[in-house]
């Protein structure tokens, strides 16, 4: 099953109710197959990037093991998820099609999608005419194994297909590099890749002394999502490997939901391939005094909202003492090295002053 459907179930950063929402109202662009010819990459580092673009024939295996080879690197790059499409701008590639692009726009901050990129419709059912029309030489999708029906689907097509891991739970740092490198391999962009996990390695580490010079009553703490559903509250701690759980913990911090923690108040109802579990409040309390980190719906979901009017969550140690903060809106936490950097500051502009 690929990240799209697991997504259904386990989204990262903000409501996935409401993401499953726009991906399900989106429409199409029928834009022409040069569409994105002139939309230029929007990374705001790009415009002073003097790294180079190889010209070589490329091989290499995928993130299910699968061989890809071209003979000169990926232009017209087609992608069907948010991480990659992140990744793509980062590496000043802007991709010719993209699933959900209203989606992207709505739930991604890191890399602004530059308008006239084709829409391909959602990222769980992409419109394969459209796709094709928009004349891609390499398709990227996410993938958990080499038998995914998405490859077999599009591999009829004559198109190179490029598959990236949806998630590691026992590496989710090292996935989000080896994605990211992939696809700056797959496009010529080595160089521009290295250069930017280079940067994120450095913002980490400045990050960590700032978090560890903190004068802070514990190091515990969770990060964790939610939804109303007919009225009903529902919380998502991010677990051992889920990506922002990791980026605390290399940061200092020490994970509150910890098995022990999920087997008496977890429900089961997360896949746990991306390290997210699923509670209500009353098992959200059982991290006691931890330093408690949340998504911010923007109001537009109405969990946040919800859980501030709880008695439980007003009881909590981290709430009382005000350690209990809401992260900046629309930081992706299923993105790639960008998102992250935006998820270690806002740890630290917290933390750090404490």
């Amino acid at each position: 099953m690929n990240r799209a459907r697991r997504l259904a179930a386990s989204a990262s950063t903000g409501l996935i109710v409401l993401a499953a929402t726009a991906c399900g109202t989106t429409t199409v662009d029928k834009a022409s197959a040069d569409s994105s010819a002139s939309a230029s990459p929007a990374s705001e580092s790009c415009a002073d990037d003097t790294t180079t673009t190889s010209t070589k024939p490329v091989s290499f295996k995928d993130g299910v093991g699968r061989q890809v080879k071209l003979d000169k690197p990926a232009k017209r790059i087609a992608v069907l998820e948010w991480q990659q499409v992140e990744d793509a701008l980062t590496l000043c590639v802007t991709p010719t099609a993209v699933s959900d692009a209203k989606g992207y726009s709505t739930w991604v901050s890191a890399e602004k999608l530059p308008s006239g990129v084709t829409d391909i419709g959602t990222r769980e059912e992409p419109d394969l005419d459209t796709l094709y029309a928009a004349n891609p030489d390499l398709i990227v999708v996410e993938a958990f194994d080499a038998d995914d029906e998405t490859l077999a689907k599009l591999e009829k097509r004559g198109v190179p297909v490029m598959a990236t891991r949806g998630a590691n739970p026992k590496d989710p740092i090292g996935n989000m590099r080896e994605v990211f490198s992939m696809i700056g391999k797959a496009t010529g962009r080595t160089e521009r890749a290295d250069q930017v996990l280079k940067e994120f390695d450095d913002h980490l580490a400045t990050a960590k002394k700032q978090v560890t010079d903190a004068d802070l009553p514990t190091k515990d703490f969770v990060f964790f999502d939610g939804w109303l559903e007919g009225g009903n509250l529902t919380v998502r701690p991010y677990s051992k490997g889920a990506l922002f759980t990791e980026i605390g913990e290399e940061l200092g911090m020490k994970s509150a939901w910890t098995d022990d923690v999920n087997k008496a108040h977890g429900d089961g109802g997360v896949d746990p391939s991306y390290g997210l579990a699923q509670t209500d409040v009353e098992g959200l309390t059982s991290v006691g005094d931890a330093n408690l980190f949340y998504a911010n719906d923007e109001g537009a979901g109405g969990y946040v909202s919800a859980l501030e009017k709880n008695p439980l969550w007003k009881s909590m140690p981290a709430v009382k003492e005000g350690r209990a903060h809401s992260f900046p809106a629309r930081v992706w936490g299923a993105g790639g090295p960008r998102s992250c950097e935006q998820a270690i500051d806002a740890y630290v502009d917290v933390l750090d002053k404490k």
